[in-house]
């Protein structure tokens, strides 16, 4: 199968683990509208491997398993870090209102609420039930240059 053009397929796949990845599928697509692309089963219930899209955008994500590293990275949920986070993903959407609105009656616990901001985007942000940080808004970078 022909790859499309390198300038329209996603090239940053943010990775992160939970403790409970199962449920971290069904959260973030019934809360957040992902959508499952690919789950590899582990062993005792676990997710080996999985890829959920959220537009043109894809995040990979899997088990957390205590004190084991995955390819190499000792990676770990918040959880783990008694509820620290290191990174968030950032996804831009057209119509930030309506997902607001979504997320919100699903549930999700909503750390900086729907605002504009003075750079000229309307977003907010939602933490997922292990402590990922996922803001969604209006902002959306121009495109890198091919120089």
């Amino acid at each position: 199968m022909p790859h499309p053009d390198a300038n329209d397929w996603p090239n940053m796949f943010p990775a992160m683990r939970y403790r409970d990845a199962p449920a971290a599928l069904d959260w973030l697509e019934k809360v957040l509208g992902f959508e499952r692309q690919l789950v590899v089963p582990g062993p005792n219930g676990t997710i080996a491997h999985a890829e959920m899209s959220f537009g043109s955008g894809m995040i990979m994500l899997g088990s957390a398993v205590a004190g084991a590293e995955v390819d190499g990275w000792d990676v770990r949920s918040p959880l783990d870090l008694g509820g620290a986070t290191t990174q968030g993903v950032y996804i831009y959407l057209a119509d930030v209102d309506a997902h607001y609105a979504k997320a919100k009656g699903a549930g999700a616990e909503i750390t900086r609420d729907l605002a504009d901001t003075e750079h000229g985007s309307r977003e907010y942000t939602a933490k997922d039930p292990e402590g990922h940080l996922w803001s969604f808004g209006t902002y959306r970078p121009p495109a890198a240059s091919k120089g």
